[in-house]
């Protein structure tokens, strides 16, 4: 640890703010951009040649949390009626399976009043099975990256004097090639990748790095005399602790997959209180006894669901359902039409093997369950 490192953990300097920024900043490691920022930065270019007949390059976009990273452009193509611009993907120091792929975009102009519409190119997968956060048939082109794409395309309209209204058309080079490396298949999401990404940006994944990054989280909020802190799995779940609870950034600790490490540092350092929040389907994992949340390592139990929507009332036509589930969101989704509290459910039993972990630490907890929009969808008490 440098001197500035150690004056941050006590309290000086900018690290003491603690949370995500001064984690990341901690590991030592290098950054990168999710597919979806590639992609919004291809359409981006396109749609700008498309209207001007120039590509800009580099091409700077905004990102959810306003960060304007600009894109060198790896390929371009301008036709009568459609532009291609192509984005090579840097995923930084993180061991991305999709590092290095050429991301493209292809835009044509669409009669007014159509609105932006999204087409799976080659090595783009496609929707097959239901428990996703897109309908059936849709391009895998998740929430968050449309919205980036739709806002970027409104932003050139109104600059240069076009309608914004578009069909966009992303591919991935190589992408249903570099899809069997990943759960895609087992998914349904069939013919490449999926476009991903909240914030636009890919956080390095070391475990190493990332434990020691949290243990540092915990230090410096004790030293600023946090008494409650949260554990989150990601930027949406640290949202919805700040909307919650108010917790100033210093409290919060990204703990991503290693809910194990939070409870084993926080029960040799102790706090009064330890909120866990994240996914519902990561947290049934933790729930499940997992103490490492990433997918290589841990997996979504539905056998676990079916036995706690039993608990809650399920009938055996419920719980059979619920244990053939494509996805933990189709199980939730399930039980929720039937009026089974699985949120609760789950949360309750990731509290209870969290407090397990702890070993009569004096924390008191509390697990917060979300869905991939941040919206709570189940909690349990604080014991």
């Amino acid at each position: 640890m440098s001197g500035d490192e150690v004056r941050d953990a006590g309290g000086t300097g900018d690290g003491a703010r603690g949370g995500r920024a001064a984690q990341l900043k901690h590991t030592g490691l290098r950054h990168g951009w999710t597919t979806g920022a590639c992609a919004t930065a291809a359409t981006t270019a396109a749609y700008t040649a498309l209207l001007t007949g120039d590509f800009p390059d580099p091409v700077t976009i905004t990102l959810p949390k306003g960060q304007t990273p600009a894109f060198a452009l790896a390929a371009e193509e301008l036709t009568g009626d459609s532009a291609m611009a192509g984005i090579v993907k840097d995923a930084g120091d993180d061991p991305d399976v999709t590092h290095g792929a050429l991301v493209r975009a292809t835009v044509r102009p669409l009669p007014a009043g159509s609105g932006v519409v999204f087409r799976a190119g080659p090595g783009v997968g496609t929707i097959t099975r239901p428990g996703l956060p897109l309908p059936v048939g849709e391009p895998a082109v998740n929430p968050v990256p449309r919205q980036m794409m739709r806002d970027h395309v409104a932003e050139v309209a109104a600059r240069h004097g076009g309608t914004g209204d578009v069909e966009i058309t992303v591919s991935v080079d190589n992408g249903e090639e570099i899809a069997r490396s990943t759960w895609n298949p087992r998914l349904g999401i069939l013919g490449g990748l999926s476009i991903l990404g909240t914030t636009g940006i890919v956080v390095p994944y070391s475990c190493s790095a990332w434990i020691d990054s949290i243990r540092r989280g915990v230090d410096v909020a004790r030293a600023a005399g946090r008494r409650h802190v949260a554990g989150c799995t990601g930027s949406t779940s640290e949202r919805t602790v700040v909307a919650e609870y108010a917790l100033p950034e210093d409290a919060l600790l990204d703990m991503g997959d290693f809910a194990g490490a939070v409870l084993k540092y926080v029960r040799r350092h102790p706090v009064d209180r330890l909120t866990i929040c994240g996914g519902f389907a990561k947290l049934s994992k933790l729930a499940a006894g997992h103490l490492d949340l990433h997918s290589a390592r841990s997996q979504v139990d539905k056998g676990f669901l079916a036995d706690l929507a039993r608990r809650g009332g399920a009938d055996e036509a419920l719980a059979a359902e619920v244990a053939g589930a494509n996805t933990g969101l189709a199980a939730l989704q399930l039980c929720a039409a039937a009026g089974v509290p699985l949120g609760d459910l789950v949360a309750t039993a990731a509290r209870e093997e969290a407090l397990s972990v702890l070993r009569g630490a004096p924390v008191a907890v509390d697990v917060i369950c979300v869905d991939r929009a941040g919206t709570v969808v189940g909690r349990s008490g604080v014991r």
